[in-house]
């Protein structure tokens, strides 16, 4: 069965006034929006959401404000996206191996919506490559070169 789109932007304004707006950064909801996809079918699910509405509809909202954070990601500036990811970062209960974890397996790759233009798609992960480079320094302690005896 296919959503009414009328039920899609009721589902999405819900989803964005009582779960998205308790996510500080568009970095968060990005996230957070990618992890209620089930990976091998591509469907978003939400128990709140598909209970205020259908499935369908919920499913398409979840996708709707996916697409939307994914937008606003590609759009960010260097600045603006450095001090999402840091904040992120900081929120985490091993910043130094969520570093390690985003430069090794890079997990935000499966974070993107399922038609995600390649192009922004690949903008976005050079912008996170970036970003994470500059926390990282930003972080951890600087390298200490060998002192002259």
């Amino acid at each position: 069965m296919v959503a009414k789109r009328m039920d899609v932007q009721k589902a999405a304004q819900d989803l964005r006034m009582r779960t998205l707006a308790t996510l500080p950064r568009t970095l968060d909801r990005f996230i957070y929006l990618a992890s209620t996809r089930d990976y091998n079918t591509g469907m978003y699910y939400h128990d709140g959401l598909s209970a205020r509405f259908s499935p369908e509809a919920a499913c398409e909202a979840l996708a709707d404000c996916h697409r939307e954070a994914f937008h606003r990601l590609v759009a960010m500036p260097m600045e603006q996206l450095v001090n999402e990811m840091e904040a992120y970062i900081a929120s985490q209960s091993y910043p130094r191996d969520f570093i390690s974890v985003w430069k090794g397996l890079q997990p935000y790759r499966v974070a993107i919506p399922v038609k995600a233009d390649p192009f922004s798609a690949e903008l976005l992960f050079s912008n996170f490559r970036v970003a994470l480079a500059i926390v990282e320094e930003r972080l951890l302690p600087p390298h200490h070169s060998k002192q002259a005896a």
